[in-house]
């Protein structure tokens, strides 16, 4: 398991960004108890050592025209090869796909796949999936109703750290 060295005041910052990345750096400071210079010094830190990996608009995906979400289990024929790296560089690229998962189980990955409609969720599947040379079987989970997505990550894990532990 990977390090993690977040104090307090780092974890209210990156529970306060979670919630509305667009707060200012005054009203983040104002929540998180800093001024804003320290505030926006360990903003700049939170982002540099790879706590904050970026911020976006989350959009609603009907509001869009994407109310189709489909979860899609692959399975290729071999992993530790060139065509699997190349499988992953093809779905990694399509626009359609807006997470993928390596995985253990019934299936090799796991896409989530969001599109307007059926009919073209059917042109992905045939025209796109189904064309890689490496995969052998796909198995699709059409979502009926979606009750939670993009949920912020849970941080509770993260305990504070003694200030007299992280001094040595």
């Amino acid at each position: 398991m990977a390090k993690i060295d977040l104090d307090d005041i780092d974890r209210r910052i990156i529970t306060a960004l979670q919630a509305d990345g667009r707060l200012s750096n005054i009203e983040l400071a104002d929540r998180v108890g800093l001024s804003p210079s320290p505030c926006l010094r360990r903003v700049k830190n939170l982002e540099r050592t790879g706590y904050i990996d970026g911020y976006r608009a989350a959009l609603r995906r009907e509001r869009v025209g994407l109310g189709f979400t489909a979860f899609v289990g692959v399975k290729i024929d071999g992993h530790a090869n060139k065509r699997a790296i190349a499988f992953e560089k093809a779905v990694v690229e399509m626009p359609e796909v807006v997470a993928c998962h390596l995985v253990s189980g019934e299936s090799d990955y796991f896409l989530e796949v969001v599109v307007p409609e059926l009919a073209d969720y059917q042109r992905f599947l045939v025209g796109k999936l189904l064309n890689l040379p490496i995969v052998r079987e796909v198995r699709s989970n059409i979502a009926i109703q979606t009750l939670k997505a993009g949920a912020p990550l849970p941080l509770e894990h993260l305990k504070p750290v003694a200030p007299e532990i992280r001094a040595k």
